[in-house]
């Protein structure tokens, strides 16, 4: 088999998208759709979200900051309410994958942006939730969050950090992410990345490439 190990996003990819819950918190608040993610792509390494994905600063601090960089874009909007809505409900045909994957002998690893807020990787809000999410998480061989290692996709240097954990070539990967500017680093590392935009699609590209029937047992 020409791969030998397949590495996940998290959020988008493994959960529903934060995008949906960022559009539901704009319409509750009167915001425009994607205002969230319009001021997370101003100055996108040096913002608020970017420092916080690397743990560079705290809770509070990115309260603050989040509610500057929307103020300057004309809206009011505090980061503490983008964090309460983060996690994603778990999808469970991924995570059905997962155990496919491992059982046809594909090593399986998870590289996440993530914030130092919540419990877990998966930013658990509670504590079954995060009781939940823990058993996702230990599937994989292994994982990497931005706010431990203080590198946050899409910097090659994350990826590499994988493949360096794994023991393995980029070329020997597929890697999915939920969001195209994360999987251009990957791809030009020399992985096989898959633009994931539903379970459905992600499922059925990645059983196409590995000829593997992923479907839900």
């Amino acid at each position: 088999m020409k791969y030998r190990a397949v590495i996940f996003d998290f959020g988008g990819v493994i959960t529903s998208s934060p995008f949906e819950a960022f559009n539901r918190l704009e319409a509750e608040r009167g915001l425009p759709q994607d205002f969230v993610r319009r001021v997370n792509a101003i100055n996108p390494d040096g913002n608020a979200w970017a420092q916080f994905e690397r743990a560079e600063i705290d809770t509070a601090t990115f309260d603050t900051l989040f509610a500057a960089e929307a103020a300057a874009q004309g809206h009011a909007l505090e980061g503490g309410a983008v964090l309460a809505v983060l996690a994603g409900a778990v999808r469970p045909a991924m995570v059905a994958a997962l155990d496919i994957l491992v059982g046809a002998g594909l090593r399986i690893g998870c590289i996440t942006n993530n914030v130092p807020t919540g419990s877990g990787a998966g930013l658990a809000r509670s504590a079954d939730r995060a009781d939940a999410l823990e058993q996702i998480f230990a599937r994989f061989e292994h994982v990497i969050e931005s706010s431990k290692a203080g590198v946050r996709k899409p910097d090659p240097r994350i990826y590499l950090m994988m493949c360096e954990k794994l023991g393995l070539a980029p070329a020997e990967c597929i890697y999915l992410d939920d969001l195209g500017v994360n999987c251009k680093p990957a791809a030009q590392l020399g992985m096989h990345a898959i633009k994931v935009t539903s379970e459905a699609q992600a499922l059925a590209d990645l059983s196409a490439v590995l000829a593997i029937d992923l479907a839900a047992r």
